[in-house]
């Protein structure tokens, strides 16, 4: 005796319309992501002593410094923002022939030190008469 069974009814996944939802997401995707643009950037690592080959200096230099707050010194004078040039010049007037020597503190950015440059270069410094020196935070007064 043979009983009536049913036929089992074969479950299909409709892979058209999967192929239009996924084209859509991969379309939005695409058109809401932000794309990342290169940019050149030049790494610096500013030398300390122990990097570099240094020499002992006899001669007495007067300091200009810059401290990690971003105050600059010249022989322990507030210089004022901007009038750094103007500084250098009455030192030089008042001090011929006296020679500087840079000491930056390492929590002072380059933005400053550059600022330091362009001021001895308008006066008239070149800059490799200017030693530097990168006082480390390890390092005591």
């Amino acid at each position: 005796m043979e009983l009536y069974r049913p036929k089992r009814k074969a479950y299909n996944v409709p892979i058209v319309p999967l192929i239009d939802i996924l084209a859509i997401l991969l379309i939005f995707v695409i058109v809401t992501s932000t794309r990342k643009k290169t940019r050149p950037v030049v790494p610096i690592d500013l030398p300390t002593v122990r990097e570099v080959a240094s020499a002992e200096l006899s001669a007495e230099r007067s300091v200009l410094a810059i401290t990690k707050e971003g105050e600059i010194l010249l022989e322990n004078v507030a210089v004022p923002d901007g009038e750094l040039a103007d500084y250098l010049k009455a030192f030089q007037t008042v001090n011929p022939g006296r020679k500087l020597e840079l000491e930056a503190d390492e929590g002072s950015s380059l933005g400053q030190l550059f600022t330091v440059w362009e001021a001895l270069s308008e006066v008239g410094i070149q800059l490799k008469e200017v030693p530097a020196r990168i006082k480390l935070a390890t390092e005591e007064n």
